[in-house]
């Protein structure tokens, strides 16, 4: 561990040489780099395809390659396309009278340095490659460290970006939780962690002893807002889908459904047919994935134990009976849970896995206290027609991001910034927001001419009289 630790603080006072040597790096380059990063992902997605499956034990291959692989596609070609958009200067205005006479402001993006990135175990290749198209376009150089949990996915990851990037431009570094907790304190220009808010403290305590500007994309308990005008439905199907992909392991994933009394059986009737027409079997089924490691497996578990043991009911959707007691994978069925309590764990903990709270309300404004009783989410969904009812809501709560009809989308959409808010997270990336998010706004000013400097007698001393009134003019 001793020489990952010195070989990282040797890279990154590399990376800090060549930046000042080589300064800004070109349009071109940046441009360059993000098409190699498209080519590395789409030349090699069906290995990184195949070493996710190795680390989870059994994780579809179609989510993979539809999450890890083409969905960072779209981040990468906007960056292409938009990236001399970007980093044109932005034109601000100077203080009357000066503007007037020539002088000039304006805002220039520029690199910060060097970017360090943490990324996690469930989606390790979306979340290493997909804030890269920002950090890339802001023309940042990158040190990462990829989750432990995740050990062929990361040194595959490794492997392919030592081939495709100089140490100067991308530098990966393996190793446990030593290495990673080495990792926040070295003096970068700026730190990007996706990981749990416990951990995300800790990084955020570590990055301040040098100062360094953190991005954190840390989750939470993102609430469902299900109104009586949903469609059951389709609600059911589109929540399911979000739910059980990747087996709940999402950062957006929906945590709690609230759904109006008079629905909410009939909105658990249709999340049975959903899950029955996606999974007829789950057990041996390749499309449903396992829970990333026993820990988890048993942290989940433990969960639906506490609420059951509190007087929750339980209703484990298990199309065909099977029995998940002997199994070569740590698979839980999606799991529903209704006749909750605010002292269960499973409505204080973010869940991270196929289980879904339901709670039924009346009057709206109880489920808007139910959602800010707990802190700021990453995501919040709201199901419905009643545009009275989706303003309330979206007035009287706050959140990372929205989607509407729909969960997770919001994520998905290549021009949208995506981050949280609180305690679910600090700062974007994703599009224009996350170049932003990792560039200097460095602002600029070009004063007036010479021959106007007369301009600043009234300002400078020697003082004969007040120059209040001079400045009280310039304010008009």
């Amino acid at each position: 561990m001793e020489n990952t630790i010195t070989e990282m603080q040797r890279v990154l006072d590399s990376q800090k040489k060549h930046f000042i040597k080589e300064g800004s790096p070109s349009i071109k380059l940046r441009v360059d780099r993000l098409n190699r990063l498209k080519l590395l992902i789409m030349d090699n997605r069906y290995d990184l395809v195949d070493a996710l499956n190795e680390d989870y034990g059994n994780r579809s291959k179609n989510t993979s390659i539809m999450t890890d692989a083409y969905s960072v596609i779209p981040d990468i070609n906007n960056a292409i396309k938009n990236i001399k958009q970007w980093t044109k200067p932005k034109k601000r205005l100077s203080n009357f009278p000066f503007g007037l006479l020539g002088a000039k402001s304006y805002v220039r993006h520029e690199p910060l340095g060097t970017v360090g990135m943490i990324s996690p175990w469930n989606f390790p290749v979306n979340l290493t490659f997909k804030p890269l198209a920002a950090i890339f376009a802001a023309g940042n150089q990158v040190m990462h460290k990829p989750s432990e949990l995740t050990p062929l996915t990361a040194s595959l990851i490794k492997e392919l970006c030592d081939k495709t990037y100089d140490e100067n431009e991308f530098a990966t570094f393996l190793g446990g939780p030593e290495v990673g907790e080495a990792f926040t304190k070295l003096h970068f220009d700026h730190l990007l962690y996706t990981g749990s808010g416990n951990i995300g403290k800790h990084v955020m305590q570590s990055a301040s002893q040098n100062l360094v500007p953190v991005t954190l994309e840390l989750g939470g308990k993102s609430p469902v807002v299900i109104g009586k005008s949903a469609d059951m439905k389709v609600s059911a199907k589109r929540i399911m889908f979000g739910k059980t992909l990747n087996a709940g392991q999402i950062c957006l994933a929906p945590d709690y459904v609230i759904v109006h009394k008079d629905k909410k059986e009939e909105f658990i009737l249709e999340v049975e047919n959903a899950v029955k027409d996606f999974y007829p079997s789950i057990k041996d089924n390749d499309d449903y994935s396992s829970i990333i490691n026993e820990r988890h497996f048993n942290r989940i578990n433990s969960l639906i134990q506490d609420a059951k043991e509190k007087g929750a009911h339980i209703n484990e959707i298990n199309p065909s009976n099977e029995d998940f007691s002997q199994q070569q994978f740590y698979k839980i069925p999606p799991t529903i849970v209704t006749d909750t309590s605010d002292d269960m764990k499973i409505m204080n903990e973010e869940i991270f896995g196929p289980v879904l709270p339901v709670i039924e309300f009346d009057d709206l404004d109880d489920a808007l206290s139910t959602i800010n009783s707990k802190d700021r989410p990453l995501g919040l969904y709201y199901f419905g027609t009643d545009k009275s009812e989706e303003s309330q809501i979206m007035n009287k709560t706050s959140s990372g991001g929205v989607t509407i009809n729909n969960v997770v989308g919001h994520i998905q959409q290549k021009d949208l910034p995506f981050g949280g808010v609180g305690p679910s997270g600090m700062g974007r990336y994703q599009s224009y927001d996350g170049f932003k998010n990792f560039s200097n706004p460095r602002a600029f000013y070009k004063d007036v001419g010479f021959k106007f400097d007369k301009l600043f007698d009234g300002i400078r001393p020697p003082y004969t009289k007040s120059i209040e009134s001079l400045l009280k003019s310039l304010l008009k």
